[in-house]
């Protein structure tokens, strides 16, 4: 009997575990699914090395102005513009810091695109309009390893002088692993439902993404231990959140927090100067300057965690 049906992408194979997930209860199916989902973290934790290689690149990428660009299709390209719209709101980094590509454009955010991950031209004319140079840092993400367009878009990135990195599932092709400065490689195994990449593969490619930003941001000091101080306040919870920050770096309560950020227009980390120090606007914008945005050199450690 010929056995060619069989696919050589882990991705792309039959998971033994769950044969008869159609027979299962809702319970099994429960059971199943959090079984296979529980050895993700142990997946990703063995590709560390090369997540903190990457994150090398980024940071440097970002300290010479450069930008990270994620390139996918389908979910992995989903997966890539969310993290990069969540960086703003989040670092207070201006939206074309991070920027995530998906083969179709934005309608395949919402709906399939049927065809579009196999339009190589498409991501080369995309990575094109985005003028990626040398300064730039691009992270292709492909869960089965094999994707056209993320293929085409890394070496059309490198070509053009970019650091290229690829992030996939299964085992990448040779010519991806001889020409990227970084291969991030998360052996999640076969999904419940087979090639259902959304699953497990999904929820690899959701961490590794997090932490390469994370990372990155934290690198070049974005955060004060771990608060978040360069947060955008652009909603009522983020409004709060700002200044709790503020009240708990600083040491003072809602009023004076709330005045700080006012005259700091906005900006966490001024404001924090500004309450520690005792300083106007100017010259805690100045000793951040100086210090390259960190605010441990500026004002000390940050508080301790307290007891609860």
């Amino acid at each position: 009997m010929a056995d060619d049906f069989h696919d050589t992408r882990l991705t792309e194979r039959r998971n033994p575990r769950s044969t008869t997930i159609d027979v299962a209860s809702a319970l099994e199916i429960v059971d199943l699914i959090a079984a296979e989902d529980a050895g993700v973290p142990g997946a990703v934790a063995k590709a560390r090395f090369e997540i903190a290689r990457a994150i090398d690149l980024i940071e440097a990428a970002f300290r010479a102005g450069g930008r990270l660009i994620y390139i996918g299709a389908g979910t992995s390209g989903r997966l890539g513009v969310l993290d990069a719209a969540e960086c703003p709101p989040t670092f207070g980094t201006p939206p074309e810091m991070v920027v995530g590509m998906i083969a179709g454009g934005a309608p395949a955010l919402v709906r399939s695109i049927e065809g579009a991950e196999d339009d190589v031209a498409a991501a080369e004319r995309e990575l094109s309009s985005l003028c990626v140079s040398h300064s730039d840092v691009v992270v292709g993400i492909a869960a089965s390893g094999t994707t056209p367009y993320v293929g085409s878009a890394l070496s059309h990135a490198q070509t053009l002088g970019a650091r290229t990195i690829f992030l996939s599932c299964s085992a990448p092709p040779q010519r991806l692993r001889d020409s990227c400065d970084v291969c991030i490689t998360v052996l999640v195994g076969p999904e419940i439902v087979t090639g259902s990449t959304r699953m497990k593969a999904g929820t690899a490619t959701k961490l590794v993404l997090n932490t390469l930003t994370t990372g990155a941001m934290i690198r070049i000091g974005k955060t004060y231990g771990n608060l978040m101080v360069d947060l955008r306040a652009w909603n009522d919870k983020l409004v709060d959140r700002s200044q709790r920050i503020v009240m708990e770096a600083a040491g003072v309560d809602r009023t004076a927090a709330r005045r700080a950020m006012e005259d700091a227009e906005g900006s966490v980390k001024t404001a924090i100067v500004m309450a520690r120090r005792g300083v106007p606007k100017d010259e805690a914008e100045r000793l951040l300057a100086e210090h390259d945005g960190r605010l441990r050199p500026v004002v000390g450690d940050p508080p301790p965690v307290p007891a609860r």
